[in-house]
């Protein structure tokens, strides 16, 4: 059982994980921070946290588990708020989307007290955001991915991989680059070409007579676009470079799709659908794996 749970974002994320290890009896006392008070206040009132604290060091303070649960893009300034509290033996973890950005912030920023630090991506959400969302099942069946670093002390790597397990998460391990290689191509291009296609639709001249058509194959294939702009505004920008190449081998994908279409080869287009179909249809989602597994060279 941990001591003292330190949040820092008091929103979805960082409430979610605060009740998941309250209800599992594995904190004593959870303290959290957000930079709008309302927030801290709301999270109160909802018995998410036990003390608002009036900053993010503050929130740090005698804890012995801490979670970052801020924008990738606040990353870095979090750290250099909380460093002179991350203690040998703290258990620091964040929940961001990508990890190089995150790691490579914390090398800047925690140097040698980086040992504390393991990055962490839980696979898991909602499209509405904010503390009045957040959910003790949250994480639960879901796997959290964690990026440990050479430095990373043994001891909390196991800490981490505990802890999440523990609220009924299954813990795979990579290395940040095949974290974002992987997660540009199944989670950060989807969302892009989901918010490039619902924008596509809407901003025609007839576009709004055409969403009172739309069933739920569009509804199911536009879900993620009514994610939160200013989170995935911050994940596409970080994860750039590899979300980038993902784009290219898809739009290399739709210009063959294109071709075949436009010469009006129906033999090609079917063969060019046909693998796509079979392999979505033979497709399940990955079944549990045991606490810990490492995937691809981590």
């Amino acid at each position: 059982m941990f001591t003292q749970l330190g949040v820092i974002g008091c929103g979805l994320m960082g409430g979610s994980f605060a009740l998941a290890l309250k209800r599992a009896g594995l904190v004593k006392r959870v303290v959290g921070y957000s930079k709008s008070p309302s927030t801290t206040e709301r999270a109160k009132k909802l018995g998410v946290i036990d003390v608002i604290a009036e900053s993010a060091l503050l929130a740090v303070s005698g804890s012995d588990i801490v979670l970052l649960a801020v924008p990738v893009a606040a990353t870095e300034t979090t750290l250099k708020a909380i460093r002179h509290l991350v203690e040998p033996g703290v258990l620091v973890m964040d929940v961001g989307s990508t990890k190089r950005d995150v790691v490579d912030a914390a090398r800047r920023v925690l140097r040698e007290r980086i040992s504390s630090f393991v990055p962490a991506h839980p696979i898991a959400g909602k499209e509405v955001s904010g503390i009045q969302n957040a959910d003790a099942s949250l994480y639960a069946n879901r796997q959290v991915i964690i990026t440990p670093l050479a430095q990373t002390l043994p001891e909390l790597v196991q800490k981490a991989t505990d802890v999440w397990s523990a609220i009924g998460s299954q813990v795979l391990k990579m290395t940040p680059e095949n974290h974002d290689a992987a997660f540009a191509a199944v989670s950060h291009l989807p969302h892009l070409l989901a918010f490039a296609y619902f924008s596509s639709v809407v901003n025609q001249p007839a576009g709004r007579d055409f969403l009172s058509l739309a069933g739920p194959g569009f509804r199911d294939f536009t879900r993620i676009a009514a994610s939160n702009p200013e989170t995935w505004r911050d994940i596409l920008v970080a994860n750039r470079e590899e979300l980038l190449k993902q784009s290219t081998r898809f739009r290399q994908a739709l210009d063959a799709l294109e071709h075949v279409i436009r010469e009006g080869n129906a033999d090609a287009l079917e063969g060019l659908i046909r693998t796509p179909a079979e392999g979505r249809a033979n497709w399940q989602m990955s079944a549990p794996r045991p606490a810990g597994t490492s995937v691809g060279k981590a």
